[in-house]
Formats: structure tokens, C-alpha cells, sequence
């Protein structure tokens, strides 16, 4: 984009830049003058909804963001910290980058990991897992395919090269995603109190440095790219993508953290979205300070560079750090070290200004308040949508039942949703193997805290049919599932970080989802205490069929106590009982099996946040009692899914099981509702039979049903209703077809 000083600055130009008349009218008054090009530019960015969420900021004040664990909540920094004791903390956050990724999916994606890494570790903590929240059309459609294979050899490219284990995630494929998927990266760290460092440019005269790689014109718009929809224009805007580069990122990580342990650093901040301006105007901010720098101070590494394109520039691996003065040789020796390219572009100032200069000459001076704190915040129109009332009226009386219950539930397994994604996540390696105590497949990844007995369990979850059909209870569900698969794993809810992709929010249909979600998602946590410290927000998330399914990911974290406790979905021992806790309600409602077998997108999801918290401190106490051997919690596909999944998870060691239904089947629920509803607050254990007084006695204190289902053994996975065989299928078989669905469609042309 030409900056000259020539270019008319006015409305036109504004809107261009997509601001509306009534933000340039602001910034004109914010100024008390109209702003050059390059300050235009600046407020373009900062006001854009992908940096100052004027779409949704009102609606957080929702959310409950304080706890006694909480360190850091959300909004504070770019990452929240919550304390796990021994003077230790857990920085996470999630991250999208949805619309490079439907340009760019390899770059897109693996940049995607790097901005969420750098969150961590700018912080002071040092990244310990990643996992992706990912949003795909339908697999058997050729773009998709490609999709797919470049969006996971992208997070493994760059989580591999940095030295981050990836221990898996959660992928949905559904119509709505088509032409727009979702990438949303979940990185978690670990850091010591002593060590948290604030994103602030504070102490006057302290120097401000440009830290890592060479700013060229790579992300220039992008975050005004990602704040409107996509088309077939916005697609070809490929100089939007920022590329990452991941060997540059490991070093700059390690340089950053040694840089914080030796206590170096006043300040620090990622140069994300809206690159050095972002890291400038927030950092001043924060501290109630200015900043001063001057763009030609900073390594470029394209000819010409006008002052709008360095400063709005995505170039990635960069940091803006305020260093102490008198430090700066002792942290130019380790950045040496490294690798790392620094250099001094600044100082704090005591004006509250943002003053940008070029060889002297200052090309923009904006209150940096104005940029951040003064952006428009707005309450966008809300419309219940025309389609909720109809989708909602689900008839089962018109449904037929399978006459073939082992074809229905082999069809289920076959679906990319349910199949196992083993094939995509083995071009990912555990970096820090005798950590990874669980990686992906399993209901939540585990990881050891190194020096400790603690391990964290880490799971992502939303399932965005159910938004679609209630946004309120849909949400609440993708907190409660994300919780109840850390609790499978032996873990105690800690936090949330979100992830909310959703449509065009000036559409009072899309803003009436979001509002909705809004409000499940606080409901939720606050039932469960697990705060939200941490955030992210995508609109604008269309193609030319429509809005994505609202999909607010939720990134949850719990703690193990004693690693030693921690437990699997797999089942484990020959003759092992197996029961469920939690009622068996009606649950079809936006059920995978209605979506697979009857093509229907119908039905109204409900779920009792008491009955789930009361399911959920069962099952963790049973576990922490040390009598439970496996537990999975019943989701996608039902209690049959569930149970298959439990027999095949363990290549190495897959096992069979025999059910009887009995009193499971009750009089008003039909059977493949009891097989393949999606009820929620169902989790599936199993245990040896000498230990089934101290589950019931557990389950007798929380007033929980439960529910004997059969046994582990054998080589065949049976299920009874009062002796009939309506499920016989040999566990090699389920295997073959669960782990084959999703490379039997990618391979092929």
C-alpha cells in the first residue's frame, strides 16, 4: 500500500481500510486532528475486530476470570496462568488461524503454533504441550483432503522443529466447515512464580529492543484479512499468510526464557497480529507509559519498506522486549548465543504516547490508549434464527430403527468424526518422550510436571452441531465434555481458555449464536469453577453456503496430584466389570448417528450442569481411590462407540467385552437411542469386581445412577438386550474399520 503523504486521508480512504465513518469521526477526535496515512493504518489494524474484539469484549464481562487458582486472568496479558502448587504455574491459550489456513493451510497452520508458543513462553513459561482444535468439510471432497493433509503436516512441521510434543487434539467434519475450516492451536507451558514476566513497556528511559527475525512484508492486513469473510478475492490474498520458521522460533524461545530467568527483561510481548504496533501500543498501555521507536532502526529484510508496512508487517519470531538499562550487554551476550538478532529501536517514555519515527522524522504520534483502551466496543443486533425452530423439532416416530445394529455401529466408527486420527497424529514426536505420560487418543492427553509427581491433563472440545441446535446448552456441553475428559484421566479442572469461530457478527443471526454461547460458556464454568483466563475470537468464519457452526472451543486443564493415578480409556484386564455412571437419558438430538444414518441435523441437546458436576466428582474420587482401571466418557457416537472405543484403543493389547443392557434399556427409550445417543454426563469405567462396593459406595455419596454393564474379555465386542445378541462384532474388526476410515479416504485421489 502506497503511505504518502499525498494520499487524500478521508472517509473513502477509511473505509477502505475498514473502518466505518463513525470510527474515523473518533479517531479525528481522538486526535483532535486528522491522522496521516500511517496512523490511519494503525487505528485500522488495532480497531480491527481480529486485534480489539469490538464484536465481543462487552459480552467477556460474562465470564467468570477470578479464582483462588488463578495467577493471571484473562484479559490481564496474552496468556492466563493458574497456580498448581510447589511455587509452579500453568500458562495456557488457544489461538485460530482459520482464514490463512483455508489460503495456506501448511504455513497457515504451523504459523498458527508459533504465535501461540511465543504467548507462552513471552510470559516466562516454557511450552510443555500443543494441541489442535480443528474444523473440517466434508473428507471425501478433494479441497478437503488437501486440507486436511497440509493443516497436520503444518502443526507437525512446526511443532517438531521447535521441539514441542503434540499430543493430539479434537477434529470434527461437518458440511458447515466447507471452504472455511478451523485451526485453533492449544499450547500449555509451565512456569515458576518467580519467573512470570507482564507484558510491559515500563521504567522510563528503559530501551526498548526488536528481538529475532527480519521484518518483510509477509502479514501486512492480516488481521484485517481475518475480520471479514471469506471470498474468492480474499482467498488469492496470499501475502496476508505470515510464514513461520521454526528452528528460528526454538532459539528465540530459549534465548527469550533465559532472558527472563536471569532476570533481564522488564517487559516483553509477541509481535502477532498487527505486528510491532500491537507489541507497542499494549505494552505502553499496560504500564501507563509511552513508547518510542523508530522503524528504520528495525532489521528489514525487503528494500523500500515504507513505515505503514514495518509496522503493520506479521513477519514471525519476533519480540518486543523492554530491557533493563545498564542490563543490555549481559542480554545481547545471550541473545549472541542463540543466535538471535536483537536490536535497539526505542525507549519508554513518560508521555502516554506511541511516537513513531523513520530516521528521525516522525511519521506517527497517537495516544496509546487511543489505540487500545478507546477502541469501539459495540452491542450488535440480535436475531433468533429463522432455522433454530424447525431444526429443532426432531419426530423419532418417523425414524425407523437399524435392522442391522452391527452395520450401524461399524458405519459410525467408519465416520471421519468418530475414527481414529492415529494416522495424522504419528508425523508428530514426543520431544520430551518421558513426559508424555498419554499423548492423542485418549480422552485427554497427559503430561508430567518435570521434578514433581504432578502431571497435567490437557483435552480441547466443542462439538458445534449441538450450538447449532441450542448455542446455550451446546456450549455448556463443550465445557462440560472438556472437563469430564480431563477428569477420565484422573485430573481436577483447573481453567478454560476459548476459542470462539463463529460467523459475520454484523448478521443479528450469527450475534444471537454468539451471545447464546456466550452465556452456556459462563453458565458452565462457573457450575464446574473453571474460570476463563485466557481467549481468543474468529468471525467472519463463511463461505458462499453460509456460517460455520458456532464452535467455541474450549481448552481445559486439569491437574493429577500423583501421576501414578493417572487412567486411560483403553480396557485392561480379562473379566474386569464394566458400569456406567450417570443416567441413560434420551440423547439423539444432534447425535453423530442421526447426522451418519438418517442424514438429519435435528433435535434439541439439554444437559443438567448439576448431574454433571456430581458425575464428574464421582468418577475423579473413584479414580484418586485408586479402584478404577479405565474410564471414557460417552460422546460422539454413544454408548457403543464408547464401549468399542475402550476394546480397540490399545493396539497392542485390544480386548473384548460383553454387555447386557438390562434396566439401561428402559421402557421409553428406544434402543438406538440407548446405543447411540449422545446424553451427556455419562462416563464408562472399569474395574476389578472386588472393587465394585467401593464404587457403589462412591456413587451412593454423590447421588449419582449407575449402572453394571457386563464384563472385559474375549476377542468379540457383544451386546445383549434380556439375552438377544444385537451387537457381535470381532474386536479386530471394529479396529479395522475405526482406524482405516480417515487414511482410506485421505490416500485416495
Amino acid at each position: 500500500m502506497e503511505t504518502k503523504n499525498t494520499i487524500p486521508v478521508d472517509t473513502r480512504l477509511a473505509q477502505e481500510m475498514g473502518l466505518t465513518e463513525q470510527e474515523f469521526d473518533s479517531i479525528k477526535k481522538l486526535l483532535g486532528r486528522t491522522p496521516n496515512v500511517t496512523e490511519l493504518g494503525v487505528f485500522s489494524a488495532m480497531w480491527s475486530e481480529h486485534c480489539s474484539y469490538k464484536n465481543s469484549r462487552k459480552l467477556f464481562r460474562m465470564f467468570p476470570t477470578k479464582g483462588k487458582q488463578v495467577l493471571v486472568g484473562a484479559g490481564e496479558e496474552n496468556s492466563g496462568i493458574v497456580d498448581i502448587g510447589d511455587g509452579l504455574g500453568v500458562a495456557f491459550k488457544i489461538e485460530s488461524h482459520n482464514h490463512p489456513s483455508a489460503v495456506e493451510p501448511f504455513e497457515a497452520s504451523a504459523t498458527g503454533i508459533g504465535g501461540c508458543v511465543r504467548d507462552i513462553f513471552t510470559i516466562g513459561a516454557q511450552p510443555v504441550a500443543v494441541l489442535g482444535g480443528l474444523r473440517f468439510g466434508n473428507l471425501d471432497n478433494k479441497r478437503v483432503k488437501y486440507l486436511f493433509k497440509e493443516v497436520f503436516r503444518g502443526l507437525a512441521h512446526y511443532a517438531n522443529v521447535a521441539e514441542i510434543s503434540a499430543v493430539g487434539g479434537d477434529t470434527y467434519f461437518d458440511e458447515s466447515y466447507e471452504g472455511n475450516p478451523l485451526v485453533n492451536a492449544f499450547v500449555i507451558g509451565v512456569v515458576r512464580h518467580k519467573d512470570i514476566v507482564k507484558g510491559v513497556a515500563s521504567g522510563v528511559g528503559n530501551p526498548v529492543y526488536y528481538i529475532g527475525g527480519d521484518t518483510g512484508r509477509d502479514g501486512v492486513g492480516g488481521a484485517s484479512f481475518a475480520s471479514k469473510e471469506i471470498t474468492e478475492e480474499a482467498s488469492s490474498t496470499k501475502n496476508a499468510v505470515a510464514i513461520g520458521d521454526a528452528e528460528l522460533g526454538k532459539r528465540l524461545r530459549k534465548a527469550c526464557l533465559e532472558l527472563i530467568e536471569k532476570k533481564l527483561v522488564v517487559g516483553m510481548q509477541d509481535m502477532g497480529a498487527a505486528g510491532l504496533t500491537c507489541s507497542s501500543c499494549e505494552t505502553a498501555t499496560r504500564s501507563g507509559t509511552g513508547i518510542e521507536i523508530d522503524v528504520a532502526l528495525v532489521p528489514q529484510r525487503e528494500k523500500g519498506m515504507s513505515a505503514y508496512e514495518i509496522l503493520l508487517s506479521e513477519s514471525q519470531e519476533r519480540m518486543l522486549a523492554i530491557l533493563k538499562r545498564g542490563n543490555e550487554e549481559e542480554a545481547l551476550a545471550i541473545l549472541r548465543k542463540w543466535d538471535i538478532n536483537a536490536a535497539k529501536i526505542g525507549k519508554v517514555t513518560d508521555d502516554g504516547v506511541m511516537r513513531v519515527k523513520e530516521n528521525g522524522v516522525t511519521v506517527c504520534e497517537v495516544p496509546a490508549e487511543a489505540l487500545t483502551k478507546k477502541a469501539p466496543l459495540y452491542d450488535r443486533e440480535i436475531k433468533e434464527p429463522s432455522y433454530l425452530k424447525e431444526a429443532q423439532n426432531l419426530s423419532l416416530e418417523s425414524l425407523s430403527e437399524p435392522d442391522d445394529y452391527n452395520k450401524a455401529l461399524l458405519q459410525l466408527l467408519d465416520c471421519p468424526t468418530i475414527a481414529s486420527k492415529e494416522s495424522a497424529y504419528r508425523q508428530f514426536t514426543f520431544v520430551a518422550k518421558d513426559e508424555v505420560l498419554v499423548g492423542a487418543g485418549s480422552d485427554a492427553a497427559v503430561v508430567k510436571i518435570k521434578g514433581t509427581k504432578k502431571a497435567l491433563a490437557i483435552s480441547v472440545d466443542c462439538n458445534g452441531r449441538f450450538c447449532y441446535l441450542d448455542p446455550y446448552n451446546g456450549a455448556m456441553m463443550a465445557v462440560a465434555e472438556a472437563a469430564r475428559n480431563v477428569v477420565c484421566a484422573g485430573g481436577r479442572p483447573l481453567a478454560i481458555t476459548d476459542g470462539l469461530n463463529f460467523g459475520n457478527p454484523m448478521k443479528p443471526e450469527n450475534y444471537w449464536q454468539f451471545h447464546k454461547c456466550i452465556e452456556g460458556l459462563s453458565d458452565a464454568c462457573k457450575a464446574l469453577g473453571t474460570p476463563v483466563i485466557s481467549g481468543n475470537v474468529s468471525f467472519y468464519n463463511e463461505n458462499p453456503k453460509g456460517a460455520v457452526d458456532p464452535t467455541p472451543m474450549v481448552g481445559m486443564v486439569g491437574l493429577i496430584e500423583d501421576a501414578e493415578r493417572r487412567v486411560t480409556q483403553d480396557f485392561k484386564n480379562e473379566n474386569d466389570t464394566i458400569v456406567l455412571l450417570g443416567d441413560n437419558e434420551q440423547g439423539l438430538a444432534g447425535s453423530e448417528y442421526l447426522y451418519q444414518v438418517h442424514k438429519l441435523k435435528k433435535g434439541n441437546p439439554k444437559i443438567d450442569m448439576k448431574i454433571e458436576k456430581k458425575v464428574q466428582e464421582a468418577c475423579l474420587e473413584m479414580i484418586q481411590s485408586g479402584i478404577i482401571n479405565s474410564a471414557h466418557d460417552s460422546s460422539e457416537g454413544g454408548l457403543a462407540v464408547c464401549l468399542a472405543e475402550s476394546c480397540v484403543t490399545n493396539a497392542s493389547h485390544m480386548i473384548g467385552a460383553t454387555i447386557e443392557l438390562g434396566d439401561l434399556k428402559k421402557a421409553d427409550i428406544r434402543l438406538d437411542d440407548v446405543l447411540f445417543g449422545e446424553a451427556p454426563s455419562r462416563i464408562v469405567v472399569s474395574l476389578k469386581s472386588d472393587n465394585l462396593g467401593k464404587l457403589e459406595e462412591i456413587a451412593k455419596k454423590h447421588s449419582i445412577p449407575y449402572y453394571k454393564l457386563g464384563k472385559v474379555g474375549g476377542r468379540e465386542f457383544i451386546v445383549r438386550q434380556n439375552k438377544a445378541e444385537i451387537i457381535n462384532l470381532p474386536v479386530a474388526k471394529l479396529s479395522d474399520v475405526w482406524r482405516n476410515a480417515i487414511p482410506s479416504r485421505v490416500n485416495t485421489d
